[in-house]
């Protein structure tokens, strides 16, 4: 995988926190599309919400939730984006080409792409 150019993709100040409408199905595609690994065990709540996983990737680390409207936690509608992440990565078009076959939709490019969402 690539390393963090600095110049770049200054050091993380924090680790997102993202809350997701489907935990599992959140874990399986960043893994499957972005080579993200679970960090420890995730939490699932009674009810069998995700509560809380870790996924590291080389660069860092993205924490995430299911939805827990009772406590003002929601995931973005269908179509709208909450956050943006970045990740350098050392060959684009494999993981863009990973990402699609995910089921991820992007804005097309290949170089300097964006992955608009993950499949829900």
């Amino acid at each position: 995988m690539a390393t963090p150019d600095d110049t770049l993709f200054p050091p993380a100040g924090a680790i997102p926190y993202l809350t997701v409408g489907h935990g599992r199905d959140a874990i399986d595609w960043y893994a499957s599309a972005f080579g993200a690994m679970l960090q420890g065990e995730p939490i699932f709540m009674d009810d069998g919400r995700l509560g809380h996983a870790e996924l590291g990737f080389p660069t860092g680390m993205v924490y995430l939730a299911e939805e827990f409207p009772e406590m003002g936690l929601t995931a973005p509608a269908g179509g709208a984006t909450s956050v943006s992440l970045m990740l350098p990565v050392a060959d684009t078009d494999t993981v863009l080409e990973r990402a699609r076959a995910a089921g991820g939709r992007s804005n097309g490019g290949s170089r300097r792409t964006t992955v608009i969402a993950m499949p829900r």
